[in-house]
């Protein structure tokens, strides 16, 4: 059995992953590499604090640095008292890629270990953005996918740029929602829009995500950044206090998220999500990879119950 483990976690999970270049909406390591200043900029005007994702080469994914400083980020600017209100963008053209797998799974590790890292740092990706104690703009300049869509629901509200998407490919990679989707967009959106995001794989547009709720309006692409200050300086004007849209509290969200979290790290060891990547490297043409998938499918009644 060890020298099966070994195998799948020294090469399969890391080329098979790294190979695939394949984003998702949920993060398997919060520390992965260190803080790194040039990948977020920072400018604060009228209490007004704006933080740009800038790592366009990579569609602003989430990647091991961008996390492990958005949250040194967030942490910093919680105790700033000069900022009052705080926005989230990226630089064009992505909001955010997602998580990307090729960083986070690239160590070695027993699977049992591994489930446990999903676990955990899945729910302190989105404990970050719970635990933030002044309201939070999203202003989504282009698409987003996953885990920067779930997350940017639990913000106090979303400004779209007419050239915005969003995307939460949950089911088609064969995993379980997160960041509080579960519960969150029934609640915000309804069940028939929570189910056509949720499971049908729906991608609206910034119009089309102004018209069910999932962004506050929808600005031409030119004018979302100083609408965005508009909002967010009336904010701090009526001492606006930190909601999530739909009711839901921060308690409740955040057992939310550590269920969600559990079920999560089972989605990711299970054969759906394995077989649908499978599927997607075959089609790309990356044999190599989409082999490495099959034989994890294939063999997992047995390393599974090193789980």
């Amino acid at each position: 059995m060890k020298s099966l483990l070994c195998v799948v976690s020294r090469s399969s999970w890391r080329v098979a992953v790294q190979g695939s270049n394949f984003h998702t909406g949920s993060t398997l390591r919060a520390e992965i590499g260190k803080v790194d200043p040039n990948l977020i900029l920072c400018s604060t005007t009228k209490s007004v604090t704006t933080l740009t994702m800038s790592d366009p080469k990579r569609l602003n994914g989430w990647t091991g640095p961008m996390m492990v400083t958005l949250r040194q980020l967030f942490q910093q600017y919680a105790k700033d008292d000069n900022t009052k209100v705080l926005i989230l963008t990226g630089k064009d053209p992505y909001y955010c890629a997602g998580v990307s797998l090729g960083d986070a799974l690239n160590q070695p590790m027993h699977p049992k270990k591994l489930h446990t890292l999903i676990a955990n740092n899945n729910k302190a990706l989105f404990d970050v953005f719970l635990d933030f104690p002044k309201p939070i703009l999203i202003a989504a300049n282009g698409p987003a996918i996953g885990a920067c869509v779930t997350s940017a629901t639990l913000c106090d509200a979303i400004v779209a740029s007419e050239k915005a998407t969003f995307n939460v490919p949950f089911a088609a990679l064969g995993i379980t929602p997160e960041g509080c989707s579960s519960v969150h967009f029934e609640r915000m959106m309804g069940s028939a829009v929570a189910d056509r995001l949720l499971k049908d794989g729906w991608k609206p547009n910034g119009t089309e995500a102004a018209s069910i709720g999932l962004a506050a309006e929808v600005v031409s692409h030119d004018q979302l950044m100083k609408r965005s200050q508009e909002i967010a300086e009336g904010w701090v004007l009526e001492k606006k206090q930190r909601t999530i849209p739909g009711g839901g509290s921060v308690e409740e969200y955040k057992r939310v998220n550590l269920e969600e979290s559990i079920l999560l790290a089972d989605a990711f060891l299970n054969t759906p999500f394995l077989n649908a990547q499978y599927k997607f490297l075959k089609a790309k043409g990356k044999t190599g990879p989409s082999a490495i998938f099959w034989f994890l499918k294939s063999s997992r009644p047995l390393w599974s119950k090193l789980l």
